[in-house]
């Protein structure tokens, strides 16, 4: 690997082989022609007799082994991507040179292929949150039940559980595949429209047949995977595409950077931490550090995903009549990198969700600490069922509770509002051990895990069982 030059840590630190294939010059070039190829094959079924099935054979044979040296030479001479690429394609099929591109626009092969790469990178991002949704679900499970402080405003609030906690990192990725699942589902080809989208060259092709351009966007169309093409364009598909793809994968990296953030905040807490391997240094001064860096790692790349998502909408809002050429230097940016990005935090997020490290007796101190406080009426009930006057407890409790506030505060002493009311006589008969169980204050956080599991992620585990469960290993 080249030392002297710059390398995106998109593509050297973060995102996977599959993503970075989708996006490598092979995988598009490699595309255009087999568009060429299909556009052929359906140009020549619809009765365009100078294409002849030895022009086809050479076409299908040489799909992959670009010339990029060659490609790159044409380029520099003929300052046009598309044109450089035609020739090169026809110097290793000659029989199929002049209807190479027959009655096509640039954008026929630029356009489509970018829908093609779009569509198959989505579906590896549906995977990936497939696979981080069965993760988080399974740590849920077995976490259902463990009551944490739960927080509001990151203040104390009443409990829920460690599972509960989970479902809701879980359930906004799960919102998120709905969103991709349904971007995949509904994706239009550009197809066959020609220079400007009125398919003037392939309507003088056809002889003025309007039945035979129409037959031949439906066959490029759906033997490319997709089950229509817009109904009308410009010279590009609408721009609008791009901007709605990159704000899908900006709300992907919004849910990403949530769970983070959270675990960042539990293990500064020292109640859950990331994976920690036997050789990992925290830091180079602090030995003793735990830094996590994953969780770090992955909010700075949501950070910079939901960063993009403005680009493609400004792109989309200047294009001018049926199309400008300043999208095209935009959009090289603006689309592969987010999806390199949200692959790799994507990555992170399974590799830590499967590995999360829970410390229950750090957590139950957490809530011991501030149980006393929120179970006063629960205390104050059990002193009235006793026998007590409700108003004379709730003052005592009222009194106690913020003495023992300030000792907490001011002294930096453990909580001692229980000690407080276990002295006074009114509160003689209350059971302070039942009434202080944790569990009592969780309300339905297990059921509603156990719920969430069965409504939510066991359809997604149904639809994904094949891809769950694959390794992940991060990059450095």
């Amino acid at each position: 690997m080249p030392h002297d030059t710059y390398e995106s840590p998109l593509a050297s630190r973060n995102a996977s082989p599959e993503m970075l294939r989708l996006f490598s010059p092979q995988h598009k070039f490699g595309l255009w022609r087999r568009l060429w190829l299909e556009l052929a094959r359906c140009e020549k079924e619809l009765g365009i007799t100078r294409i002849t099935d030895a022009a086809l054979t050479e076409m299908a044979g040489h799909l992959d082994d670009i010339d990029f040296a060659r490609a790159a030479d044409w380029e520099k001479r003929l300052r046009h991507d598309v044109m450089a690429h035609v020739h090169t394609y026809e110097e290793v099929a000659p029989a199929a040179k002049g209807i190479i591109h027959l009655g096509a626009t640039s954008q026929y092969v630029v356009d489509n292929a970018d829908l093609i790469i779009m569509r198959d990178a989505l579906k590896l991002v549906a995977r990936r949150l497939a696979n981080a949704i069965d993760a988080l679900a399974t740590f849920a499970q077995k976490w259902r039940d463990l009551p944490t402080l739960g927080y509001t405003h990151f203040q104390p609030a009443q409990l829920t559980t460690v599972g509960k906690r989970a479902t809701l990192w879980a359930q906004d990725l799960a919102i998120d595949l709905d969103e991709i699942e349904h971007r995949i589902a509904t994706l239009k080809f550009r197809g066959v429209k020609g220079t400007t989208g009125t398919q003037a060259s392939f309507l003088t092709l056809f002889n003025g047949d309007h039945a035979k351009c129409d037959a031949l966007d439906r066959m490029v169309t759906e033997r490319f995977g997709f089950e229509s093409s817009f109904a009308v364009t410009g010279q590009t598909y609408p721009r609008k595409i791009d901007a709605q793809i990159v704000s899908d994968l900006a709300g992907v990296a919004a849910s990403v950077h949530r769970f983070a953030n959270d675990v960042r905040l539990l293990a500064g807490m020292k109640q859950i931490e990331e994976p920690f391997e036997a050789e990992q240094v925290g830091s180079s001064a602090m030995a003793y550090k735990r830094n996590p860096m994953r969780c770090e790692r992955a909010t700075g790349l949501a950070r910079f995903v939901i960063s993009l998502a403005s680009s493609p909408l400004q792109t989309a809002a200047e294009q001018w009549f049926e199309r400008t050429l300043d999208d095209s230097s935009n959009k090289r940016l603006t689309v592969p990198e987010p999806f390199l990005a949200i692959d790799g935090c994507l990555q992170i997020v399974v590799n830590v969700a499967r590995g999360l490290v829970v410390y229950p007796k750090v957590i139950e101190s957490f809530v011991m600490a501030e149980l006393p406080f929120m179970a006063t009426e629960e205390i104050l009930m059990a002193a009235v069922q006793a026998g007590g006057d409700r108003q004379d407890l709730h003052e005592l409790i009222r009194r106690h509770s913020q003495d023992a506030a300030r000792v907490v505060k001011e002294q930096g002493q453990p909580n001692d509002l229980l000690d407080r009311l276990r002295a006074e006589k009114t509160f003689a008969k209350v059971d302070f051990g039942d009434v202080m169980n944790p569990r009592r204050f969780v309300g339905r956080a297990p059921e509603q895990v156990d719920a969430f599991v069965k409504t939510v992620v066991a359809p997604i585990r149904d639809r994904y069982k094949k891809d769950l469960n694959q390794a992940v290993e991060l990059k450095v």
